[in-house]
């Protein structure tokens, strides 16, 4: 049976960045028995939580939350996936607004009485792309990191690939915070950011035929 990934992109900006980095991380694995799905958050509605407790006691088939927005495909493609990767630019040293909404309505896999616990024992890949070289990487590598053990699964790393954290690229020229405006995608001239996105995704698949045997 085919491990099933799903890729999600945190980021507003459309093939950029984030969504090509996301891109290269999937090269370099096997062409069989892997389905791969990528999500952009950028042409999609997803609120924030409101705490409203639905998600306790009132969860059905097709609606795991209250919220009347794009959340819900996520979250059953999330459920169906062994493994989830979550791709973000640094915003103010974290994780982007668009992901953190998402991650916050993930409490759906959590409490719920119908999808509690349904993410446990997955892996999970972190993604992060940063201006600057000490721009907030780490700090949005934890945000998902924290999110992949709140809900029980497991966090992929490899030492070899820059942040044994997660997936790391800069989008400036060696991270220096130089503008080239002729430069729209500068994450595709950092080799060594591209390779931790291939070897964390290699690492990832490894841990879920693991999990699976």
């Amino acid at each position: 049976m085919a491990l099933k990934i799903l890729g999600v992109s945190g980021s507003p900006v459309k093939k950029g960045n984030v969504e090509t980095f996301l891109t290269h991380a999937m090269e370099g694995l096997p062409a069989k028995n892997i389905q791969l799905e990528i999500i952009h958050l950028s042409g999609l509605k997803i609120g924030d939580c409101i705490h409203c407790n639905f998600c306790l006691k009132k969860q059905t088939p097709g609606k795991y939350c209250s919220l009347k927005d794009d959340a819900q495909p996520i979250f059953e493609k999330a459920e169906a996936a062994d493994i989830l990767v979550l791709a973000s630019p640094v915003y103010f040293m974290r994780s982007s607004a668009r992901m953190a909404a998402l991650l916050d309505r993930f409490r759906v896999f959590v409490f719920g009485n119908l999808a509690g616990g349904k993410m446990k024992n997955k892996i999970g890949v972190s993604m992060a792309v940063s201006w600057l070289r000490q721009g907030g990487l780490e700090l949005a590598h934890l945000s998902h990191i924290t999110a992949f053990l709140t809900l029980e699964m497991i966090p992929a790393s490899v030492h070899k690939g820059v942040s044994p954290l997660g997936a790391s690229a800069l989008a400036s020229a060696d991270g220096s915070g130089g503008f080239d405006p002729n430069i729209r995608r500068g994450i595709e001239n950092d080799e060594a950011g591209l390779q931790s996105a291939r070897l964390i995704m290699r690492r990832a698949v490894e841990l879920a035929r693991l999990v699976r045997k």
